[in-house]
């Protein structure tokens, strides 16, 4: 499934992104992807994949 139109970005490419990069935010998401925000309409939906991938993570690390 698309997430980004303006560029072209699918949510598997985000999510692979999110787990090989790291990245903290959802800036950082669009530079880990080689891209820049155009009209920012999917920095909601990014953002919750990027809470998505890193909460497994961070719950590991709490305990």
């Amino acid at each position: 499934m698309y997430v980004c139109i303006c560029n072209a970005l699918t949510e598997r490419r985000v999510r692979q992104a999110v787990r090989d990069r790291r990245p903290d935010s959802v800036a950082a998401v669009y530079a880990a992807c080689g891209v820049t925000p155009q009209c920012g309409k999917c920095a909601g939906t990014i953002a919750v994949i990027l809470e998505d991938e890193t909460a497994p993570a961070l719950r590991l690390a709490a305990e």
